[in-house]
């Protein structure tokens, strides 16, 4: 009696790529995650995440550049199995940055966890960021009021919690603070 193997489908960036426009989805390892709309809270965070960060790299008039999602980004330029959209992803190195989205690591990505995909965020996502180079990786979580921050560049790896009561100073910038409480959530 033989045994019936599962096959799994190993999609590439092409495949992404050709998804409809209306889908949301992103590839990770090979494999297509379909994503649901964000609730309002989502938005509003993004939102409020999104200005603070445009205000500040805009009175600092350097090289650095922040896209909400959607915004495509692939985080190793010889592999075409993993395509993200980020809620946040803030570049610096106009390089990377393509009339498709992003090839490479941005410097700062953040998440918004959402019911749904949490284990992605926590699990996936971070070693993902982590393998890929990313330098500062935050995931906001609405539900549990909860914001953690990861500094992940090597020779300062740290992980920090805060609240959406806090102050928070994002480490890969000498004078960026985002003060929650501002959200007024």
């Amino acid at each position: 009696m033989s045994e019936a193997l599962a096959h799994t489908n190993i999609y590439t960036e092409e495949d992404y790529y050709n998804l409809p426009e209306n889908v949301r989805a992103e590839l990770i390892d090979g494999q297509i995650y379909y994503m649901s709309a964000p609730s309002r809270i989502h938005q509003r965070i993004l939102m409020f995440l999104s200005n603070t960060i445009f205000n500040y790299l805009n009175s600092k008039k350097g090289p650095c550049e922040v896209y909400p999602a959607p915004f495509a980004v692939k985080l190793f330029s010889e592999d075409d199995r993993n395509v993200v959209e980020p809620d946040i992803s803030v570049i610096c190195d106009s390089n990377k940055l393509t009339d498709r989205g992003c090839t490479g690591a941005p410097d700062w990505i953040v998440e918004i966890v959402s019911p749904s995909n949490s284990s992605y965020d926590y699990v996936r996502k971070l070693n993902l960021y982590m393998d890929a180079g990313v330098r500062e990786y935050w995931i906001v979580n609405p539900m549990e009021q909860e914001v953690l921050v990861y500094f992940l560049e090597q020779d300062k790896f740290k992980v920090k919690s805060y609240t959406l009561q806090d102050k928070i100073k994002v480490n890969i910038y000498d004078d960026l603070w985002i003060d929650f409480t501002d959200l007024r959530l």
